[in-house]
């Protein structure tokens, strides 16, 4: 019955694979990734996946180590989402955050990873779109990605 409700479906309805995924509805989007500590990058990336929800598909990623990389690959363009390391040093996320909101024109929504949920009203001031604290909850940063996706374009 249901091999049936397939063959009706109008040519332009987007078509599901045997997870039931959507394959013409996916939010591809472009990540830019800071941390200076390689474990944090590790960590969000398997956190986040290839696909952190059903409609949400990372098609590429791009890692910086530095804040000075960050901004020179910002200015570029071409990333549709940021998560940036509230923690990293010598230039922390959130005042690397502010500085982009700022200084880019249309400047991607900002993921910031805070040392601890205390501090949101840290993230609040860098104008980041998400926050999610350390110890990085795989399922929040997963959630907060695929809910920034969603709102680019």
């Amino acid at each position: 019955m249901s091999s049936a409700h397939a063959s009706t479906a109008p040519e332009n309805a987007p078509q599901t694979t045997s997870t039931g995924t959507a394959t013409g509805a996916a939010h591809q989007v472009t990540v830019l990734l800071y941390s200076d500590d390689i474990t944090t990058r590790d960590a969000v990336r398997a956190a986040v996946g290839r696909r952190p929800a059903r409609d949400v598909e990372v098609v590429a990623w791009t890692e910086c180590a530095t804040g000075p990389a960050v901004v020179s690959e910002v200015e570029k363009g071409g990333f549709d989402l940021l998560i940036l390391d509230g923690e990293a040093t010598p230039v922390g996320g959130m005042g690397l955050t502010r500085q982009l909101k700022n200084e880019i024109f249309e400047c991607p929504p900002v993921l910031l990873l805070t040392g601890r949920p205390q501090d949101g009203w840290l993230a609040a001031w860098s104008q980041a779109e998400a926050v999610v604290p350390h110890p990085l909850d795989p399922i929040a940063v997963a959630g907060a990605v695929a809910e920034l996706a969603r709102t680019t374009r």
